[in-house]
């Protein structure tokens, strides 16, 4: 099945999206990442304080309590400091460890308080003894310890989601790059051979539906100009040898869609009874001509086919958008206005009859079909357009 350009473009459009989106993830895991590393120098840099608090000069015991107090500080701080790390840990929240590490850090923040006062106690009043002060430097490192642990159990749980989602993303952007790659390789094909000057001696299939249909375009106005034969000298559009010649080119461009036939007929306006001018008629029969052209895709064919008379083949995805696209032109035709000398302003309208081709029946039987419809329209009045399901209630 054929590719659309806009849906490869649009489609590329939202993978170089989601490829920015993965890099900016990416970022933020970096970010993250850094973050656990300044949480364990936080806590390895806690354990550092408490050791040194235990080891203080004393000496000068003034100059040992100033030291005392600002590291007694500086611990509670550190603290602080992560529990401000944790507000930007979305990976701990997301795996629902957040929580369970504020409490952590709880625990942490009295066992650093309670070692602060064990050891104002041991360097000021000294009513506590080295094994009490010991203790307290235990119960903190001790913590501080399980508390690296949990990080590094955190992260590890962190790394294997990790994992999985970079195995997922990188296999999602190589099948989409090697895709990409081959849909753009197609498509500069299609473009290199409409570029081409000689077509004639390669067969190539295109890709994309786009360039599909800008060379059936050429191929049309390649036939147009050189089949003068196939022509209506009028109106500059298909007669019915040119409709045949152009439903056999395009036929096999349709795909799934529905092939719909109509014949439509200009209302009052017979070649036996001809009431206006020659360039008159002329100019009408190229009017409603490129009126009917507007609503013409390049899977399409349109054909003046009698002098009154003008075959549609169109090719629509739903028998309903068929209808309703030669209904649309027959309203088009209805609002076209002509200015005639001794008749004043003429409107011209159009009655025909729309049919969908059978897969097995030929162009030709579907023709004669439509016509018969038409003739049934044309009995019972003017400006409208009919279809079979008419003609079997006709029949009940």
């Amino acid at each position: 099945m054929k590719q659309s350009m806009k849906t490869i473009f649009s489609n590329l459009q939202t993978y170089l999206y989601f490829v920015l989106f993965v890099a900016f993830l990416t970022l933020l895991l970096v970010f993250e990442h850094k973050l656990s590393f300044e949480k364990v120098a936080t806590l390895q840099y806690q354990k550092k304080i408490v050791h040194s608090l235990t080891n203080l000069d004393i000496k000068d015991n003034e100059l040992a309590l100033i030291e005392f107090n600002g590291k007694s500080v500086m611990l509670q701080q550190e603290v602080d400091k992560l529990k401000t790390i944790s507000k930007y840990d979305f990976s701990n929240k997301l795996l629902n460890n957040e929580q369970e590490y504020l409490k952590d850090l709880s625990k942490l923040s009295k066992l650093i308080k309670q070692f602060n006062e064990t050891a104002k106690k041991y360097y000021t009043q000294k009513s506590v003894g080295h094994e009490e002060l010991q203790k307290a430097l235990f119960d903190v490192t001790h913590f501080i310890d399980t508390i690296l642990l949990k990080n590094i159990s955190y992260n590890e749980e962190k790394f294997e989601i990790i994992k999985n989602v970079v195995i997922v993303v990188f296999l999602l952007i190589l099948l989409a790059t090697f895709y990409y790659k081959k849909a753009i390789h197609s498509l500069m094909e299609d473009i290199n051979f409409l570029l081409e000057i000689d077509k004639s001696t390669k067969n190539h299939e295109f890709f994309t539906k786009e360039a599909d249909a800008i060379a059936l375009r050429m191929k049309r106005k390649n036939v147009n100009s050189g089949s003068l034969e196939m022509i209506d000298k009028v109106t500059g559009i298909n007669n019915y040898k040119g409709l045949l010649h152009s439903y056999a080119n395009k036929k096999n461009y349709k795909e799934s869609n529905f092939t719909a036939v109509a014949v439509i007929e200009i209302d009052n306006f017979s070649k036996s009874d001809r009431k206006y001018p020659q360039d008159v008629t002329q100019a009408i029969l190229r009017k409603i001509a490129y009126t009917i052209s507007l609503h013409e895709l390049p899977v399409d064919v349109i054909a003046r086919t009698d002098y009154n008379q003008f075959t549609l083949v169109f090719s629509r995805p739903s028998k309903e958008q068929a209808y309703k696209d030669v209904e649309a032109i027959r309203e088009s035709i209805a609002e076209l206005k002509f200015t005639v000398p001794n008749f004043g302003s003429v409107q011209v309208t159009v009655t025909g009859g729309f049919i969908i081709k059978p897969s097995n029946a030929s162009l030709e039987e579907a023709i004669k079909k439509a016509k018969e419809i038409l003739i049934y329209a044309r009995s019972i009045g003017k400006n409208r357009i009919l279809q079979n399901r008419d003609m079997a209630q006709r029949e009940l």
